[in-house]
């Protein structure tokens, strides 16, 4: 069926072969991402912080820049999980498109004809939704709920917030925005903007937030942790043992979920750090979410019970490790140390993070650095470096709505 499919041109003509297992290798996936992996780049300045003396174990950190790995606008992590949901979206038979709160809706008559999809007023993967459907050649509606995090409580210019950043590129994506106040109904349950899209003549196909409660939502990182591999043996990494701690943020979960599937697949044991954003739910609640993704995601892409164990058999909760100290006052809110995290990267890396996402996974990375916690780790295996993957989400184009904090 992705055979099948109009492809989404791309300037670039490097491949990398990524070698998948069966039956992953057979599920069907639509390229959005470059022909070549996001690259995986050295961060030498704060690499050489984390020595402080020639007889500690030297913490070498690199960068990989999902923020760099579409030619669709604000690239980032939600468009790899995109990957393998467009092959349903596009199908004459759609089997996924339903609200999660009503998995039981009606069927729809062929290909989908718009995108609904929900997010905080800056969410990043709205935008990426609505890029995706202007090139399938869908419409996009995208909700946005003031009383989703705290970014929008925390501005001192509200008006501007639900105007600037992401709203601004959605609008000038094309997609439909609707922006839901605080209590709305709509922001729990979408089915009745999908019932009044169905009774107007569209056929609405609904990717929930951050894609990760999609039944496809996970296979995307699975691939990830695939193509982190190749990318070590080309960085000479192999022979280390590649990446020991990957830091990556953990929102609504799958982008963990999927690492810690694929890493499992690839037999090739990996230090997953999901560093969490919000502080709206506790740590377990986001541990038991995380372990659910990983766990469906494995089952799909080959932990069956028949050649592989099964899912719940391969993956237990002592492989989902979440670090929740770095949450803050809220989601979206930028406190002064997260702040101060992204001047030091941007002035001594030219690096631009967000101030949602990245920043708390990079401020998270160098408190284990600083504080002896990876360094504990190599200690107590006798290396005398260690490598740590930082992984770039993107989100920059929110920064226009924190031009008051930033």
């Amino acid at each position: 069926m992705a055979s099948q499919l109009p492809s989404i041109p791309t300037t670039s003509q490097l491949t990398t072969i990524v070698h998948l297992p069966s039956p992953f290798a057979e599920l069907p996936r639509y390229p959005i991402l470059y022909n070549h992996p996001s690259p995986i780049h050295p961060l030498p300045s704060l690499s050489r912080r984390t020595t402080q003396s020639p007889a500690q174990p030297r913490i070498n950190i690199f960068a990989k820049r999902e923020d760099h790995g579409s030619p669709l606008a604000c690239a980032g992590n939600k468009y790899r999980k995109l990957e393998y949901i467009v092959p349903d979206i596009l199908s004459s038979t759609p089997t996924y498109h339903y609200h999660e709160h009503h998995p039981t809706t009606q069927k729809l008559n062929g290909p989908a004809t718009i995108l609904v999809t929900e997010g905080a007023i800056q969410s990043n993967h709205t935008v990426q939704v609505a890029s995706l459907a202007r090139t399938l050649g869908l419409k996009a509606l995208v909700l946005l709920s003031r009383g989703t995090g705290g970014g929008l409580r925390a501005s001192q210019d509200r008006n501007a917030f639900v105007r600037s950043g992401n709203v601004q590129i959605n609008r000038l994506l094309g997609a439909q925005v609707r922006i839901l106040n605080e209590g709305d109904p709509i922001a729990n349950d979408a089915n009745p903007i999908l019932e009044e899209l169905r009774a107007s003549g569209e056929r609405p196909y609904w990717i929930p937030g951050g894609a990760s409660l999609h039944a496809l939502g996970g296979l995307g990182y699975a691939r990830a942790a695939f193509e982190i591999e190749v990318q070590e043996r080309e960085l000479g990494l192999g022979g280390s043992g590649g990446f020991d701690y990957i830091f990556v943020a953990c929102g609504s979960g799958s982008t963990v979920g999927g690492l810690i599937a694929g890493f499992k697949l690839g037999e090739t044991a990996r230090q997953v750090i999901g560093v969490l954003n919000s502080p709206t739910r506790p740590r377990p609640y986001h541990e038991d979410r995380v372990l659910n993704f990983a766990r469906r995601a494995a089952a799909q892409v080959g932990f069956d019970g028949k050649e592989r164990p099964t899912a719940e058999q391969a993956i237990g909760m002592d492989d989902v490790r979440l670090e929740d100290r770095f949450v803050g006052t809220g989601y979206g809110v930028l406190d002064a140390e997260t702040r101060e995290m992204m001047e030091v990267m941007a002035q001594s890396e030219s690096v631009i993070l967000d101030p949602v996402y990245t920043a708390k996974v990079a401020r998270a990375m160098m408190h284990w650095v600083e504080e002896d916690e990876i360094r504990e780790f190599a200690r107590q295996r006798g290396l005398d470096e260690v490598n740590v993957l930082f992984i770039h989400t993107g989100g920059q184009a929110a920064l226009g709505a924190y031009a008051d904090v930033i």
